[in-house]
């Protein structure tokens, strides 16, 4: 195995390998590449959620596990016969200096859109012959981060509207085609065609839609709890005020958890 450099992820390496052979943990041996999916996606939503949070610490502890679950997928290809962990640095050393021509190479770029244009110019020489720029792209991402994604990508070969006004004028039209479904299988549908729509202006706009979405959730869980908090102070069923009490509670909230 081709040595590396660093020896605190040389360690964890080392540690790996001894987990998986015939004398180390039993739970480790007995995972594959499969089993290991869920563990991998949940360290990955762990770490944006250390980001959001802006918590340096909880995100360097974070990022060890979604590291660990890395060297660990790679030490089962070792095993198999597939590939090594020097094989997966190799091939990210090499497609960064691949793809920054600007740094490594003799290209002159004036901004970050010109180093985006060349960027995806790579990506279109790198691909198979009759490969759709959408191919590479995991069908398995969150809906919302996988439509931004693929809205980009078409965005990029020109396929996007001239101005924002037109995509919001589309926003009008899908909004009134949802109004105007009368059976569940077609308002189901259009309703999908609104949040595609709306996907497009957070694009146009700069917006990570995904994560607009996550801090519009995390934002309503702290005004609902503040809310729960005042009815426990004040001796409140929740369950049993109006509507028009709960909304009053929750411009109280609204002030407290901005």
């Amino acid at each position: 195995m081709t040595s590396l450099p660093d020896p605190g992820f040389s360690r964890l390496v080392d540690i790996i390998s001894r987990l998986r052979s015939p004398d180390g943990c039993p739970w480790d041996r007995a995972q594959t590449h499969r089993s290991l999916r869920e563990y991998l996606l949940e360290e990955c939503y762990e770490v944006l959620a250390a980001i959001d949070e802006g918590n340096p610490d909880k995100l360097c502890g974070e990022l060890g596990d979604l590291m660990l679950q890395i060297v660990l997928q790679a030490q089962i290809a070792r095993e198999a016969g597939e590939f090594e962990i020097a094989d997966v640095l190799n091939e990210i050393n090499s497609k960064l200096i691949r793809r920054h021509p600007h740094v490594f190479g003799s290209v002159t770029v004036k901004d970050a859109a010109e180093v985006s244009k060349n960027w995806e110019t790579i990506k279109k020489e790198e691909r198979e012959n009759n490969t759709s720029i959408l191919a590479s792209v995991p069908k398995t991402m969150p809906a919302l981060a996988y439509s931004q994604e693929i809205q980009r990508r078409v965005a990029s070969a020109g396929f996007d509207w001239k101005d924002d006004d037109g995509v919001i004028q589309k926003l009008a039209e899908e909004i009134r085609e949802f109004q105007g479904a009368v059976d569940p299988e077609k308002r189901a549908e259009e309703f999908g065609d609104v949040l595609f729509t709306l996907v497009n202006i957070g694009r146009r706009m700069g917006i990570d839609v995904e994560a607009a979405l996550r801090e519009a959730n995390q934002k309503f869980y702290r005004r609902f709890v503040a809310m729960e908090e005042i009815c426990r102070e004040r001796g409140l069923d929740f369950a049993r005020l109006t509507f028009e009490e709960q909304n009053a509670l929750w411009d109280e909230a609204k002030v407290l958890n901005q």
